[in-house]
């Protein structure tokens, strides 16, 4: 057992490879919460795309030039 416990210390004490869990746990948190909000974001992404389709299609198709009498 008197093996074991400097052992256990040191395994314990040791830092290495923290930064690799840190970012696994982040990116581990980021997929929980796109997975749980997956049904509000798809939503939201085809509104922001649908409005942009809407306004694609109400632009006039030649480009405006504008004059003096006219407003682009």
């Amino acid at each position: 057992m008197t093996k074991w416990k400097p052992a256990w210390k040191k395994f314990w004490k040791d830092e290495s490879g923290i930064g690799t869990l840190e970012i696994i746990l982040i990116v581990a948190v980021l997929i929980l919460i796109a997975f749980l909000f997956r049904g509000w974001i798809i939503s939201w992404v085809n509104k922001l795309l649908g409005n942009a389709n809407d306004r694609l299609n109400d632009s006039p198709t030649s480009p405006c030039t504008p004059s003096a009498h006219q407003k682009c």
